[in-house]
């Protein structure tokens, strides 16, 4: 398969005139070895395709050759306009995170993978590959907010108080949005990894080994998950996320608290995503009441799912809206950089997409936001890794292995020796096997 850069006709159609990139970054940002590179990006006069795409073309096309079909380009739906324009015109694939996750194992042919999102979705990809493959992210910087509501040190004396309680009743079901070391806390107890796309039937999984479920870090997908299969009420309980979490203990609950923790049969972590937590009921139904089709992604408040006219992922809300008939009119709730994306390729199918959050009146304050650690990544990054992997000079603190956990400030890097690494490699992976079984067998 030639990798030669061309437009692609499978998600985003680039027209010479449209932005690719939504910001410019300062230039201290960018590690040493990127810095060259931005500052040729940050002297161009603007940033249209048909200017930004030819000093692109100068340093990937020569990576495209020397690699050929070995090296495997990747970024999420989330991504700012300019990654997921241009990744895709340079032979890489954009999905959502279940989907980014198998794709190393699904293209055999792939010994190096340059994945344009956040950290945790390319550790989950090395965690599935094989030994002769690499995973590179191209800015290490980049995090995920609900992520790090739930680190290791903060989610560990929450599990270890759970299962001081509830032994080997204990079950964890952990979101695709956290490291592996806590990924390997579900391996651990023979539980799962799940995604929006899939958290219904991984959910509906557990519930049936009759096992007391911790669901980290999401809490709202948690309850809209907990509704969909007939959970409510003492069915749940929140244990607090963050640093909070970490330090409440189960002897300090006071005895009603502590007699629900028993009652629950679902035991949310108290993480959320901020970008989704925006959004309102009312946002929902002044669309609702101007001729919308209303879409939700899971991890919203369960009330503004409940109203919506539909929820799901990324690939589902991306496929709604690609498939919509000329004509339609849909308003979405989800990252901004998505919806912006959306309804431009929306409009040339003649349908029109906004914001759930841009409400044009005053009594609406709030407006969709984008994730702003995933525009951490822009063309710069792109370029500089491929072209210093295409030399042997690519930076260590690139390369992606399991267990790794970066600080998305500093880009302090801790790293597990060999023995550790592997054994977080083997639970986290055991956990999303059992994700991509399930998953498998709910779709067959």
């Amino acid at each position: 398969m030639s990798l030669k850069a061309e437009t692609s006709p499978r998600l985003i159609q680039l027209t010479p005139d449209m932005p690719v990139c939504q910001q410019d970054l300062p230039l201290d940002w960018y590690q040493p070895e990127f810095q060259s590179y931005a500052e040729e990006y940050l002297a161009l006069p603007d940033r249209r395709a048909a200017t930004v795409l030819p000093w692109m073309d100068h340093y990937i096309q020569p990576a495209l050759d020397h690699f050929g079909p070995s090296l495997m380009l990747l970024a999420h739906y989330y991504m700012g306009g300019a990654i997921v324009k241009l990744v895709e015109r340079y032979g890489g694939r954009i999905a959502d995170s279940y989907e980014l996750a198998l794709k190393a194992r699904e293209n055999p042919e792939a010994r190096v993978i340059v994945e344009s999102a956040v950290h945790f979705m390319a550790e989950s990809i090395a965690i599935l590959a094989r030994p002769d493959q690499e995973v590179w992210i191209t800015n290490p910087k980049s995090g995920c907010t609900m992520e790090m509501m739930a680190k290791e040190h903060m989610l560990e004396p929450a599990f270890d108080e759970l299962q001081s309680r509830y032994g080997d009743d204990l079950l964890v079901v952990a979101y695709m949005n956290t490291s592996g070391r806590v990924k390997a806390l579900a391996g651990r107890t023979g539980g799962a990894i799940c995604t929006s796309s899939n958290a219904r039937a991984v959910v509906g999984w557990a519930l049936e080994q009759n096992r007391r479920i911790f669901f980290v870090p999401d809490r709202h997908l948690g309850e809209v998950v907990a509704g969909w299969l007939g959970l409510a009420g003492d069915d749940l309980y929140l244990w607090p996320g963050g640093l909070e979490g970490g330090q409440q203990t189960i002897g300090s609950l006071p005895a009603a608290d502590l007699a629900r923790l028993d009652r629950s049969r679902m035991i949310l972590w108290g993480g959320f995503c901020g970008v989704h937590t925006v959004f309102r009921p009312q946002h929902v139904r002044w669309w609702q009441e101007r001729g919308y089709r209303v879409l939700v992604h899971p991890e919203c408040p369960k009330v503004v799912v409940d109203v919506a006219d539909g929820a799901g992922s990324t690939r589902y809300l991306w496929n709604e809206i690609m498939s919509a008939a000329p004509g339609s009119r849909v308003a979405i709730a989800t990252e901004g950089h998505f919806v912006r994306n959306a309804r431009e390729q929306a409009a040339l199918r003649q349908v029109e997409v906004v914001n759930v959050a841009d409400i044009p009146t005053p009594e609406f304050s709030s407006m969709g936001c984008g994730c702003a650690t995933m525009s951490r990544n822009d063309p710069p990054h792109l370029v500089a890794m491929l072209d210093l992997l295409r030399q042997g000079r690519a930076p260590e603190l690139n390369r992606v292995l399991a267990g790794d956990v970066v600080d998305e400030s500093s880009a302090r890097r801790e790293r597990l020796r060999p023995g550790e690494r592997e054994l977080v490699a083997a639970q986290a992976r055991a956990a999303l096997e059992r994700m991509i079984e399930i998953t498998s067998r709910a779709a067959s």
